[in-house]
């Protein structure tokens, strides 16, 4: 496919667009501005939530649209406007509940209604860090009592150890979409499970659909298990090194890491 042809950029934020300590190279930051500037946007495909993604994206200038929780959410950051949601049916949430208790796990809700975005039980199984970051925007509730009366977009558990989690994706099957990847800001692994057949590749197609862009005509960046469907399906895949195996086998180009600014070659393959 002719450079000239490339008519959107996606890219994952967490280990791929920003580092570890949640900063993007001034670098990458100049190398965004570039493409913007030849006409090309950046679409943001990132696990994380709205708030959560602009902590992120807001200091380095870089706020936009997104595909959010792995692909149940598109959103622009800029003014809030959504133009893609998913959310599991009552009966499937309950399923998953249930496949979180086999394991012993309570699982966070992520919900899209305004003053709060996550649903806690009484005794929530994921970080203490994450829960404390996340206080002002969560509710403790009924989580049984919320799979029937919320649309349910994600269950999530950050930063437990990843056989644990991957016991409870197994538990999942085929009422959801589930990533394992590891977690560069709590430490463990994070689990997320989003509708079946949702991921930040179908967030994408949602995207192209209400801006009128090919997906055939895409460039993708990522690093982890949740980039799988987004590099199979972006006609260009840019994987970074060290990066989750299934995703650099993918890879048309790869690229370094984020706190060196990796991100900022990105222009060249446009």
């Amino acid at each position: 496919m002719p450079a000239s042809a490339v008519q959107l950029v996606v890219s994952d934020l967490d280990g791929t667009l920003s580092d570890a300590r949640e900063r993007v190279h001034p670098r990458t930051v100049e190398a965004v501005g570039a493409l913007r500037a030849a006409g090309v946007p950046l679409l943001v495909a990132t696990g994380r939530r709205p708030r959560s993604a602009a902590w992120v994206l807001d200091p380095a200038g870089l706020a936009g649209p997104a595909i959010l929780l792995d692909g149940a959410l598109g959103q622009d950051l800029r003014d809030g406007r959504s133009f893609h949601r998913a959310s599991f049916e009552p009966e499937v949430a309950h399923r998953v509940l249930d496949a979180f208790a086999g394991a012993g796990l309570e699982p966070c809700l992520f919900v899209d209604r305004p003053g709060c975005e996550l649903l806690v039980g009484p005794d929530p199984s994921t970080h203490p860090r994450h829960l404390a970051r996340n206080r002002a925007w969560t509710a403790v509730v009924d989580l049984a009592r919320a799979a029937d009366t919320e649309p349910v977009l994600t269950f999530t558990v950050v930063g437990r150890p990843a056989p644990v989690l991957d016991e409870v994706a197994r538990a999942v099957g085929g009422d959801g979409s589930s990533s394992v990847t590891p977690d560069l800001v709590y430490g463990g692994s994070t689990l997320q499970v989003r509708p079946r057949g949702i991921s930040k590749w179908s967030g994408v197609v949602a995207f192209c659909a209400d801006q009128g862009l090919d997906p055939g005509r895409v460039l993708a960046v990522g690093d982890g298990a949740n980039d799988v469907e987004l590099l199979e399906g972006a006609k260009i895949a840019c994987a970074v090194a060290g990066g989750h195996p299934a995703v650099l086998a993918l890879a048309d180009h790869v690229i370094g890491p984020p706190a060196a600014g990796g991100w900022a070659t990105v222009p060249n393959l446009v």
